[in-house]
């Protein structure tokens, strides 16, 4: 019987009820009236505000209505809307084949930010061969941990390793998305946790730091950041579909 590499997530003091905590807030916010009939309107405003907010996170901040406007032609940013508007249709092919659509992300991300013969290529490291590998095992089933624990290592391993040049940390805030659209936890992806991330930002580097240790302490307190993050990004479901349904 071959031991789930995740599973002692779950046994870090106070995870698995901030694990519960995030899930249940993403139940109720799932269930926002606006979703019944304008959910394509409240899809399309999650994407936008996690593409500015990832820019962002990149230290590319823009005034959200002047990127709405059309207006804002920064590369990196126009990078993050493109990768925002993928996911749905990568969700398919993540888990059979999770390199392949970490290539995707990263040309949709870096393209005109970085050299194109660097598109869609991994840094030439064994030890990020290695652990790309891992990573990958883990997002193709071996592991049975929730979807967002998966998506929390996901996100923390590949921020740390940084495998492509450029915005690696648009291509990492991506893949967390996948994951919980993948899994169906998330699967119109609404819930913005990018925008989590933001608005936290400060614990946000931190905890991603404290990921890289490897420690039990630095990996709760990256998990402890992670769902403080769903949940904000679960809140935002509930004030774009108050915000849709006053304006209808």
């Amino acid at each position: 019987m071959t031991t789930d590499p995740l599973a002692p997530l779950l046994a870090l003091a106070d995870i698995a009820p901030a694990v519960e905590r995030a899930r249940d807030r993403v139940d109720q916010a799932h269930r926002h009236r606006a979703l019944r009939r304008q959910g394509g309107q409240v899809a399309a405003e999650v994407s936008l505000r996690s593409a500015v907010a990832s820019a962002a996170l990149e230290g590319r901040v823009h005034d959200r209505e002047e990127v709405r406007a059309g207006t804002v032609t920064d590369p990196l940013l126009q990078g993050a809307l493109r990768v925002a508007g993928a996911l749905p249709g990568l969700s398919e092919l993540w888990p059979k084949a999770p390199r392949q659509a970490l290539a995707r992300l990263h040309v949709l991300a870096a393209r005109d930010v970085v050299a194109e013969a660097e598109l869609g290529r991994p840094v030439a490291d064994p030890v990020v061969a290695a652990r790309l590998d891992g990573l990958a095992g883990l997002v193709a089933g071996g592991t049975k941990v929730p979807p967002l624990v998966l998506a929390a290592v996901v996100h923390g391993e590949l921020l740390n390793l940084r495998p492509f040049a450029g915005p690696s940390g648009v291509v990492a805030r991506a893949a967390a998305r996948l994951v919980l659209i993948s899994t169906g936890f998330d699967p119109r992806g609404l819930v913005a946790v990018d925008v989590g991330h933001r608005e936290r930002e400060p614990e946000y580097v931190g905890a991603a730091g404290a990921f890289a240790t490897g420690t039990p302490d630095g990996l709760r307190s990256w998990l402890r950041h992670y769902m403080a993050a769903v949940e904000v990004g679960a809140d935002q479901i509930t004030l774009i579909g108050d915000e849709i349904l006053a304006a209808s």
